[in-house]
């Protein structure tokens, strides 16, 4: 027994879980009040991997920063850079080619596909099911290989450029991309078999890590941790942006507010990406892939704001400019921190094997809470 005067009372236990552990997917300090196996209190400690990420962008040109962005939800990578870009658009007034928007967002869904992909194979292997991360990897591996061909790298591409992106396609893009399609339809039931309809998944997931509508809100919850409680979030369709408003799919929601509705946001989502890019990949326009730009930018006097819709919700960027060459202040909104916050909230009262679930569904990635 471990008692500590002012958090806990006799009889409770105070346990660490990290910053280096399974459980948390990165470099994230919980420290845990338990009462036997129930948990009266969660409070993560951050800063492991804090980089100041940025204060580096403000002594960074404005072609320069947005590569920094790549390093903090690095499977969001194409998605945080394309955001970066942009806001500097914005500021600069660039109208961006049709071939680069709609290869912009063609990578964007790729991205989201990649990282839904390895969130569900940890996903199942946090919960003893250790199979579907190889399934998981398989389709993720083949993104992987297409995103190298054209931009490569596999993780952090650093593709996004004002004005458009850094190079055209490699010739075999639309092939491949139409094959991991095929790929991915033909597999999908797979998921379903393994995890999703898996009656022991589903009560380790139903009924855990519940998280009311207005909770959601409140807490500034964003992505699929807000869209599993029916929050319209999805920035995509509030304000879409490059030709996001050219395309049609649907806005997954899920009403249950539980973990097992959480996953089912993602697991859907990675279907209605997969409509994305079905709409896109046959009709991507001839032309110039990136605007004619200076070479050293700057952005006149003033704010600018863009935010996009990342694998793990909202990332906004703000830019205040002093007419330089280089950002006066940059300040980024990133998902996982607000996402994060409710943690304690949805946890209290549940087992403490309970929590690997829930905390699975929140979809960490630490550097984008750090920063």
């Amino acid at each position: 027994m471990i008692e500590e005067v002012g958090t806990t009372t006799e009889g409770d236990l105070v346990i660490n879980v990290g910053p280096q552990h399974p459980a948390t997917h990165g470099v994230l300090h919980l420290v845990i009040t338990l009462n036997g196996e129930t948990i009266k209190k969660v409070e993560p400690h951050l800063g492991y991997i804090h980089r100041s990420i940025e204060k580096m962008c403000e002594s960074l040109t404005y072609r320069q920063f947005i590569y920094v962005t790549s390093r903090m939800d690095y499977l969001s990578a194409h998605i945080n850079n394309h955001a970066c870009a942009l806001c500097v658009e914005k500021g600069l007034q660039v109208e961006v080619p049709q071939r680069a928007q709609y290869i912009r967002v063609i990578m964007d869904e790729l991205t989201r596909i990649a990282s839904h992909e390895l969130w569900w194979g940890a996903m199942a292997m946090d919960l003893g099911a250790f199979t579907p991360f190889f399934h998981a990897f398989r389709e993720r591996e083949t993104i992987n290989t297409i995103m190298e061909e054209t931009c490569g790298a596999r993780l952090t591409m650093n593709y996004m450029v004002p004005g458009g992106v850094m190079f055209d396609l490699h010739p075999d893009f639309q092939k491949k991309v139409k094959a991991f399609i095929q790929q991915y339809t033909s597999k999908i039931n797979e998921y379903d078999e393994l995890v999703t309809g898996n009656i022991i998944f589903q009560n380790r997931m139903k009924g855990i890590g519940y998280v009311t509508k207005e909770d959601a809100i409140s807490y500034g919850c964003t992505g699929p941790v807000a869209r599993g409680s029916g929050v319209a979030s999805d920035i995509r369709k509030i304000a879409p942006y490059d030709v996001y408003d050219k395309v049609e799919f649907d806005e997954v929601l899920e009403t249950g507010g539980d973990s097992f509705a959480r996953y089912l946001v993602r697991v859907k989502e990675m279907q209605q990406s997969i409509r994305i890019i079905e709409q896109l990949i046959d009709n991507i326009p001839e032309g110039d892939f990136q605007a004619k730009t200076k070479a050293v930018l700057k952005l006149p006097k003033g704010e600018f704001y863009q935010r996009v819709e990342t694998a793990r919700g909202e990332l906004g960027v703000y830019i205040i400019s002093e007419g330089g060459t280089t950002p006066y202040r940059i300040k980024f909104r990133s998902p996982g921190f607000s996402n994060l916050s409710i943690l304690d909230h949805m946890v209290r009262g549940h087992k403490i094997g309970d929590l690997v679930a829930a905390m699975g569904t929140l979809d960490l990635v630490i550097p984008d809470i750090d920063r």
